[in-house]
């Protein structure tokens, strides 16, 4: 009578636990959720979310999880758990999950300190290393002669009188979609542009022009440089978390292969093709 009475409590404990929110549907009494519907969808597009799919999208795996419910009681009804087949899947399921298990368990006691995470970095600060970029504007018009009319014009000017009137030029000729904003491209990494103009701009000092149409399947191009950032060596707080990401992999890969080997030593393996027994 008191078991039974605990079993209730325990139940209904649960189910206020589960928000309403979360639940899609019940059927027969049993609640499927909005998590039961996101790993139906994960199973089948790892990337996909089911609150972001089409209401008939929704709709086909609402019907799917009910026919799973269904099955299930009906597999249960007719004996399933009592099928030969079905135990023996059962324990390779059972294994699985258990060495998965394990293995998490393995992974989670690996500790790296601070003082070791300092030390691969200051070994290796050369793998961490951020890229040049640049930052450039650019005039782009239709024809070699237009660019170069432009070049002509810009070319007596520097420093500060340079970049204004090249911002003005790039305003008032420019037919890129970056003209009303000065011919600005932003900031950008070597290879990110098309051969020609890319050669051309990495060619640049700071504050200069190119003085020579860039010719590009866009049209002809007339390059300022703004700032060149050369490549440096990423902060440690940076990378911190990726640099104690790997050496947790690292050793945990030689910690299991360690255990196996001792597991191997104490087993006795018999290998029919080889025709010896293993101790």
């Amino acid at each position: 009578m008191f078991k039974f009475a605990k079993t209730s409590l325990l139940v209904a404990a649960a189910a206020l636990s589960l928000s309403a929110s979360d639940v899609l549907l019940t059927v027969n009494g049993k609640n499927i959720t909005k998590q039961d519907a996101q790993l139906f969808v994960s199973a089948a597009a790892p990337n996909a979310n089911y609150a972001d799919l089409k209401s008939q999208e929704q709709d086909m795996i609402k019907e799917r999880l009910i026919e799973k419910v269904l099955f299930s009681e009906l597999a249960q009804q007719e004996g399933i758990e009592n099928d030969p087949e079905f135990k023996k899947n059962l324990e390779m399921l059972k294994s699985e999950l258990a060495i998965n298990v394990w293995m998490k368990k393995q992974l989670d006691n690996v500790v790296v300190s601070d003082s070791e995470a300092k030390e691969f970095y200051e070994k290796n600060s050369d793998k961490f290393l951020e890229e040049a970029t640049l930052h450039a504007r650019h005039i782009l018009v239709e024809s070699e002669q237009d660019a170069q009319k432009i070049i002509d014009t810009l070319k007596p000017l520097q420093g500060k009188v340079l970049q204004e009137k090249f911002i003005e030029l790039a305003k008032t000729q420019s037919t890129g979609p970056s003209g009303p904003n000065g011919g600005d491209l932003g900031t950008f990494k070597k290879g990110q542009m098309v051969p020609a103009f890319s050669e051309a701009v990495w060619a640049l000092e700071e504050g200069k022009i190119t003085t020579k149409p860039v010719k590009t399947r866009f049209g002809y191009h007339v390059i300022y440089l703004e700032k060149k950032n050369e490549a440096s060596t990423m902060a440690y707080e940076d990378v911190k978390p990726q640099i104690i990401a790997t050496l947790r992999q690292k050793q945990f890969t030689t910690k299991i292969q360690e255990i196996a080997k001792e597991l191997k030593k104490k087993a006795t393996i018999i290998d029919p093709e080889k025709k010896e027994d293993k101790k």
